[in-house]
């Protein structure tokens, strides 16, 4: 079985979880996730399986959308509802004070990683050095925001906020919620979270883990996408007579390579990455190079 499963991930598992259990139902053992999602959150997660995941790299670029709630006066040491509580003082914030603060988050910004997050740092997990206790410096990362946009206003001792975020991979949503907080300075913990789109992958068309396990027990693969469904490179094709060199990993003149992205002329194109395919068939990913076209990626070899 070889393609990708728009999973949607409920609360409570982790990423690794649900690979695990789209390994035990399909009986594949080579699936990986596109992205990761906390255990908290729920949502769109894309699922490799068999030979499609060789394609994750190429997917991971791809621009995310979420649907988070805020707590504002209450931190938490995980930046989330899960936490530890840090702090608790009713708020003095209002709506308006929400609106005039929200485009300083939009654009390119700078974020520092939460402690309880993967990312590494001297060859450990940011979560392990905080599991112990540990409150390590860290380094800020660079992200781009598209979209910021207030939905919902909950008045209570505790408001709460509703937002739509469309942003670019490695934002730390987390990260923004509690930044809002201290732009305010009052605090804020993100309570909810819900992945909406995932490059090309979105919420509706997304399968429970109840749905597709109901499905295979009819032998029906229709939530199985195909390996190169969600890619967002440039296309280009080789003609039959390039096919079995492709696949042993030789390079193909330029003059034999032709798609409406390409042309032989465009010095644009050369170190472009493309998803190739001979008679429609996908049949991996190449890279152009001074005069050839080279195999990155051979997917089928049939």
């Amino acid at each position: 079985m070889d393609g990708i499963i728009n999973v949607l991930k409920p609360v409570g598992m982790t990423s690794a979880d649900v690979v695990r259990w789209i390994q035990k139902v399909t009986k594949v053992k080579k699936v990986g996730h596109i992205g990761t999602l906390d255990p908290g959150a729920a949502g769109v997660l894309p699922v490799c399986l068999g030979k499609a995941t060789r394609l994750v790299e190429y997917y991971t670029g791809q621009q995310k959308c979420y649907r988070a709630e805020l707590t504002f006066g209450i931190t938490t040491d995980t930046l989330d509802s899960y936490g530890v509580e840090l702090s608790r003082k009713i708020p003095n914030v209002n709506k308006d004070d929400l609106q005039k603060i929200l485009p300083r988050f939009i654009g390119r910004i700078e974020q520092v990683p939460p402690m309880y997050s993967a990312v590494r740092k001297n060859g450990k997990h940011l979560y392990e050095y905080a599991r112990q206790g540990l409150n390590i410096e860290r380094e800020t990362r660079q992200v781009v925001i598209d979209k910021l946009e207030l939905l919902e206003w909950q008045e209570g001792d505790f408001p709460k906020a509703m937002l739509d975020i469309t942003c670019s991979k490695g934002t730390y949503i987390r990260s923004l919620c509690y930044d809002i907080g201290q732009a305010l300075e009052c605090g804020a913990h993100m309570s909810f979270l819900l992945r909406l789109k995932s490059g090309n992958f979105d919420l509706d068309s997304a399968f429970t883990l109840e749905e597709i396990v109901n499905l295979l027990a009819e032998n029906d693969t229709s939530f199985l996408l195909s390996p190169e469904w969600g890619l967002e490179l440039p296309q280009i094709s080789i003609p039959s007579s390039r096919l079995q060199a492709f696949k042993n990993g030789l390079p193909t003149n330029i003059s034999m390579v032709y798609g409406e992205v390409f042309s032989q002329n465009d010095k644009k194109s050369r170190g472009n990455i493309f998803q190739v395919y001979c008679h429609g068939k996908f049949i991996g990913i190449g890279t152009i190079r001074a005069d050839s076209l080279y195999p990155e990626k051979v997917l089928f070899n049939g």
